[in-house]
């Protein structure tokens, strides 16, 4: 059985471009720091969203530090930030932890 944090997996610069760019399904990319606390209070939320839309979204992170190349090419200037890409681009950008339904909720409105 496959754990809600297995469902959110890590990427890195190198990886970027397979693990979201490339992916069919909506891809929500979470941007964090290991010195945030918000990051790690929107961390189980993330999981919770992962389980729950499995299939239809695809939930990653990316340590912002360990990566810098990717968040300055996004623009990251705040943790954490959630971009939502889709067919490769990003269509939406939310910054700071949210409660899940807020979350869910402004997911839906990007995706319609």
């Amino acid at each position: 059985m496959i754990t809600e944090t297995e469902l959110v997996r890590s990427v890195t610069d190198e990886t970027f471009a397979a693990q979201v760019l490339a992916r069919p399904e909506p891809v929500l990319v979470d941007f964090w720091a290991q010195w945030c606390p918000p990051c790690h209070m929107i961390a189980p939320v993330l999981a919770k969203i992962a389980a729950e839309r499995a299939g239809t979204l695809t939930v990653r992170t990316i340590d912002n530090d360990a990566n810098p190349v990717t968040g300055a090419r996004f623009r990251v200037m705040s943790l954490p930030t959630l971009i939502l890409f889709v067919a490769g681009e990003p269509v939406a950008t939310f910054v700071g932890a949210q409660p899940k339904a807020r979350l869910l909720a402004r997911i839906d409105d990007a995706l319609r």
